[in-house]
C-alpha cells in the first residue's frame, strides 16, 4: 500500500520559514518524480515545486522561485520543501505527490496534506 505522509506545517509569521517533509512508503522511491502542490481556501490546487526521480532537475512556480527549495533523501524515501521568506499568500494546505518517472506532470499518488498558515 502506497502512503505519502506530509508533516512540518504550522503557523508562522510573514518572513519566517518552515520545512515540509513527505515520507513515502510502499513504492520504489527512486523511480518516482515528486511534487508539492497547494490549495488555498476558495482556490484551485496549484503546482508549487517538483523534482525528478534522479534529483537532477527541479522546477518551481514563479510565485515561489528564490524562496522555496525542494530536495529528496533516497535513504529516507522522503522529499522536502524548504520554505523561506513566507508570505500570507503562501497560506494553504500543502500536498505532496508521486508520479512514475517518464510521465512528466502525471501524479499517481497523493498525501493528505499539511496546513501552512502565514500571518501578516
Amino acid at each position: 500500500q502506497v502512503q505519502l505522509v506530509e508533516s512540518g506545517g504550522g503557523w508562522v509569521q510573514a518572513g519566517g520559514s518552515l520545512r515540509l517533509s513527505c515520507a513515502t512508503s510502499g513504492l520504489t522511491f527512486s523511480l518516482y518524480d515528486m511534487g508539492w502542490f497547494r490549495q488555498a481556501p476558495g482556490k484551485e490546487r496549484e503546482f508549487v515545486s517538483g523534482i525528478t526521480w534522479s534529483g537532477a532537475r527541479t522546477t518551481y512556480a514563479d510565485s515561489v522561485k528564490g524562496r522555496f527549495t525542494i530536495s529528496r533523501d533516497y535513504a529516507k524515501n522522503t522529499v522536502y520543501l524548504q520554505m523561506n521568506s513566507l508570505k500570507p499568500d503562501d497560506t494553504a494546505v500543502y500536498y505532496c505527490a508521486a508520479g512514475l518517472r517518464g510521465r512528466p506532470g502525471e501524479y499517481n499518488y497523493w498525501g493528505r496534506g499539511t496546513q501552512v498558515t502565514v500571518s501578516s
